[in-house]
């Protein structure tokens, strides 16, 4: 197996891989010279971007719902960093085995600052950002430790990475646009609101994803001994 067919055996199913405007920007950024490992740092970068926003969304009560889209946009550019690094690695002969280190460590990283951030957010709760960051982790270790024993790479759960995006990106629009009095709180001296609500469901969420692609991986290698 070449460098190329190693990282696409791993490689997650997405659908954005074929939209017209995305493959045309992966040539340029490939013809530019532009690395897919510089383009997984870039990844980083944003997702610290996004963490931000959602952080000061506790501290500035007048510029808080431009805070909230710009964590909602931060992390659909987050998105297109990391499906553009590997489009650029596979599509365009760029992959090397340094970069597998690339495609998940950068990754990893943006997930946690991302969910740790938005504990902090207004209506968050910082226990449950770490726990959602920790959570979100031991679901990529499950799917690394099931390729490593010889089973597929399953992406698959209510709570992968798209379901953790799509939760997060949903409560920041929401934030955003929502009039002040659909701010509701909940929890412990009602402290917590509608984020505290998304990572709560996170949590759980990725727990379940976690024991279902353990259980699935782990009838694949019975089956295959």
């Amino acid at each position: 197996m070449d460098k190329t067919d190693s990282a696409e055996a791993d490689r997650r199913p997405l659908q954005l891989r074929a939209w017209k405007w995305l493959q045309s920007v992966a040539k340029k950024l490939a013809d530019a010279g532009l690395s897919p490992n510089t383009i997984s740092v870039i990844g980083v970068l944003i997702g610290f971007a996004g963490a931000m926003a959602f952080y000061f969304t506790a501290g500035q009560p007048s510029g808080e719902r431009a805070l909230w889209f710009a964590g909602a946009f931060f992390i659909l550019l987050r998105v297109l960093a990391n499906t553009l690094d590997g489009m650029v690695a596979v599509e365009h002969g760029k992959a090397t085995k340094v970069g597998l280190l690339y495609n998940e460590a950068p990754d990893r990283i943006a997930d946690a600052v991302i969910l740790i951030g938005a504990g902090y957010s207004n209506g968050g709760d910082v226990t449950l950002g770490y726990l959602a960051a920790c959570i979100a982790l031991f679901v990529a270790y499950v799917r690394t430790l099931a390729r490593t024993a010889g089973a597929p790479s399953d992406f698959r759960g209510p709570m992968n990475k798209k379901g953790r995006v799509l939760t997060l990106l949903f409560v920041a629009v929401y934030m955003g646009l929502a009039p002040a009095a659909w701010h509701f709180s909940w929890g412990p001296g009602d402290r917590w609101g509608v984020m505290a609500l998304a990572l709560l469901i996170v949590c759980v969420g990725g727990i379940y994803t976690a024991a279902w692609r353990l259980r699935t991986s782990g009838r694949y290698l019975r089956d295959n001994e």
